[in-house]
């Protein structure tokens, strides 16, 4: 397949352009369908800008239906007026690879450019952005695809959002979302702590739109070249993984209870209650109006994504103004203060003063950021209970509408409705079920991959030891030679030094190595794991074609024991799959440090044979005595190699016993979680029934409005997935932040106090 990487660019104007894409390598000509997102949403420094000329290169590209306004020499000419804060300009075309294009080392490079302008503080700013984007050649793979029609609808967006697109908006660099023009002072961090805390806010701020194959994708990106930081990597990759998990669960119910409702009218006309023409005609209102809620569905979410983006900009504008205020008179106060003293406490006490602000301003930002997650997951879980009440009253409207037209008979509505409320009963529980088991299933394969990544640390602790023990002996046998009086302390120093700078040579070396097998090794990886899950995915599309349960049975109970069935082996054969492919990730990264480790080792023992003996021999030490210490210290190297093996072993039994409790510990919770959901479910029903046979004076109408209200209800009984962890982390911070102030205030309290007394 083609390799598609693309990068993002930011203004200070909190402007971002991104250009990304995919390619579809199972047609010929093959064709790339390609993204341009102007986004203008970045909370607290969003501004109007106007003249957006965007520029976009399609060299080697055959666009189809350009939407551009104009093309010329390989470019796209896209114009917009205005663009107000808050607000994003996508745009979406397709093309087709010019295969007659000679592409340069089988690379094509097809940046985009956007220039705009933005006032601030009555100037007018010109401003241009460049976004790369690139399509690699690489391994073809060669799939064919089948397609089901009713059941592998639901099972596209239950699998396909795991593993259909290869790359989305994924590892880029972006600038902090929360940058507030009011703060000047800036956190000075080592490089690699800035660059792991960029993909660190890049990924928690982009997990929801990410889908299932990107989070693989991500994941093996951070296993293999972030080791270091994975642990807290990977506890946003389960989050994100749990958000997409209650998407595909939210589509396998609507898809479901669609189904259901097709099938029940179906039978109604094989029972005679209803003409075959009257089905007909209300399966048709009924897909129309699906159709319709869906829409609706979707613009309401994207209505709420850009309101809440816009409380939450002017949230953190408030908060933000307040700590850069609470700063600035810190500060005055300080200037004041530091007049009166000497300028050795002055500077420190400076210092101390602006490390403490940048500390209360990243607490601040954490916060708020954890705040937004928390309300785009309510808003989420809303539209979904919407969702949910909406199928209810389509249904039961239609039933009313139809009796009213006499198109219904009384009595085969009264028998509908009370089947359909059993049906419903009957898909609670096997959401539950499935959400049950979604939920196993993952906190089964993250604490494996906590598991795999213990095991990751282990090694690259072993490997360090190894390299410092033997560029350890290096210095010790020259001050060996030096206290048994064969080297005179003149040399000593030289020598030591002359082997300081070989020593980083070589660990230099092995870091450079080591970086650029892992970006190879990190490739290859994604490339199998994309084709076997492919593979994986066509072999699942195959069997739904042959076992569509909507197509085989008319039994609405065999209907969802076979959807369970299916879903449930679908789940389990997914995360064998994927815990194969951690595990051989894992086993190869294990080779290949390992590999370089011995190199290095054995680049350590030349220098110290091949350069510094033969030094020391020519500074007139003793050749047996060198030989002696040389062979001393192989002995010592193979000690420290068996200790750290061992070592490696009774930590990665420890590891594998704390796996199998976590995951004994996972399986009884499966077991409650299931029996609890039961007991609620059944008490749900014991309710609904006592209410309908209440003595009530009501209209059938009215009956039928009850009825409407009680499924409405009883079908929010359920929590998601991702909802705990997120509110849990929410609490978490605001927990975090209150011990703080607290901490705060009774320093300055005590301070106070201190002033008082002197």
């Amino acid at each position: 397949p083609k390799d598609v990487s693309n990068m993002s660019m930011s203004s200070g104007f909190g402007i971002t352009l991104q250009k990304c894409g995919v390619v579809d390598v199972e047609h010929d000509p093959q064709t790339a369908y390609v993204t341009l997102l102007i986004n203008n949403t970045n909370m607290l420094i969003s501004t109007n800008i106007t003249d957006l000329t965007l520029l976009d290169n399609i060299t080697g590209l055959r666009v189809q239906k350009n939407s551009g306004n104009e093309t010329t020499d390989g470019i796209q000419i896209y114009r917009k007026r205005f663009l107000q804060g808050g607000e994003y300009f996508a745009i979406n075309y397709s093309a087709l690879l010019d295969t007659k294009e000679t592409w340069d080392g089988k690379v094509l490079t097809l940046p985009a450019k956007l220039t705009f302008r933005s006032s601030s503080q009555n100037k007018t700013h010109l401003v241009s952005l460049t976004a790369s984007f690139t399509i690699t050649a690489e391994e073809k793979t060669k799939i064919s695809y089948s397609h089901a029609v009713h059941a592998s609808g639901f099972f596209i967006a239950f699998f396909a959002s795991l593993i259909l697109t290869c790359v989305v908006f994924f590892i880029v660099y972006r600038t902090q979302i929360l940058k507030w023009s009011f703060c000047k002072s800036q956190v000075s961090h080592t490089s690699d702590r800035v660059h792991s805390l960029r993909r660190y806010r890049y990924i928690k701020d982009n997990l929801i739109s990410l889908n299932g194959f990107s989070l693989l994708q991500l994941f093996l990106f951070i296993f293999i070249l972030y080791s270091y930081a994975s642990l807290s990597f990977v506890k946003l990759l389960e989050v994100g993984s749990l958000t997409r998990a209650d998407a595909d669960l939210e589509t396998c119910r609507t898809q479901i209870c669609k189904e259901v409702i097709a099938m029940m009218m179906k039978n109604m006309v094989l029972n005679h209650s209803l003409f075959p023409h009257v089905e007909k005609r209300m399966s048709s209102i009924f897909k129309k109006q699906f159709l319709a809620m869906e829409k609706e569905i979707q613009e309401e979410y994207e209505r709420k994504m850009v309101a809440l983006t816009a409380e939450c900009n002017l949230e953190a504008r408030k908060k933000m103004e307040a700590q850069c205020q609470k700063a600035r008179a810190a500060n005055e106060e300080a200037e004041e203060l530091m007049k009166k003293m000497n300028e050795k406490p002055a500077v420190e006490y400076r210092s101390l003063l602006d490390r403490l602000h940048r500390l209360e301003q990243d607490q601040l930002k954490r916060f708020l950021l954890v705040k937004q997650e928390e309300y785009f997951a309510k808003a989420y879980r809303q539209l979904a209970v919407s969702q949910r009440k909406e199928l209810h009253n389509i249904f039961f409207t239609q039933i009313t509408n139809a009796t009213i037209k006499g198109e219904l008979k009384l009595e085969a509505a009264k028998t509908l409705v009370e089947d359909y409320s059993k049906i419903q009963g009957n898909i609670e529980e096997l959401m539950d079920f499935l959400q049950a088991s979604k939920k196993y299933h993952l906190s089964r394969r993250f604490a494996y991959r906590k598991y795999l990544i213990s095991k990751i640390h282990l090694r690259d602790s072993q490997a360090s030891a190894l390299i410092n023990a033997a560029a350890t002996q290096i210095s010790s046998l020259m001050n060996k030679m030096e206290r048994a009086g064969h080297l005179p302390e003149s040399h000593l120093g030289m020598l030591l030094d002359r082997a300081d700078t070989e020593i980083n040579s070589v660990k230099q070396k092995f870091d450079h190595d080591l970086k650029q097998e892992k970006q190879k090794l990190r490739q290859k990886l994604i490339t199998k794991r994309r084709r076997e899950m492919l593979q994986k995915k066509e072999h699942r599309k195959e069997q739904l074609s042959l076992e569509d349960p909507f197509k085989t049975t008319k039994e609405i109970t065999h209907y969802l024991s076979h959807w369970k069935n299916l879903l449930s082996d679908h789940t389990i054969e997914f995360e064998e799959l994927t815990e194969k492919l951690d595990n051989e990730a894992s086993e190869e990264l294990k080779d290949l440090l390992f590999s370089l480790t011995e190199k290095a080792v054995e680049e350590l023992k030349r220098v110290q044979c091949g350069v510094f003996v033969q030094e020391l021999v020519k500074l007139n030490v003793p050749k047996m005595f060198l030989l002696e210490a040389v062979e001393e210290h192989k002995k010592e190297m193979v000690v420290k190699h068996e200790q750290l093996e061992r070592e490696e072993r009774d930590k990665s039994v420890a590891a594998e016993e704390l796996l199998q409790l976590t995951r004994q510990k996972l399986s009884q919770e499966l077991e409650t979680n299931i029996s609890e959901q039961k007991k609620l479910r059944s008490w749900e029903q014991s309710v609904f029934m006592q209410l309908l046979s209440l003595p009530l004076s009501l209209s059938e109408e009215e009956l039928l409005r009850m009825r409407q209200e009680l499924h409405c209800c009883f079908s929010q009984v359920d929590s998601s997935l991702a909802w705990p962890k997120i509110r849990a982390r929410t609490l978490l911070q605001t927990l975090e932040m209150e011990r703080r102030d607290t901490e705060l205030l009774k320093v300055d309290q005590n301070l106070a106090m201190t002033n008082k007394q002197v």
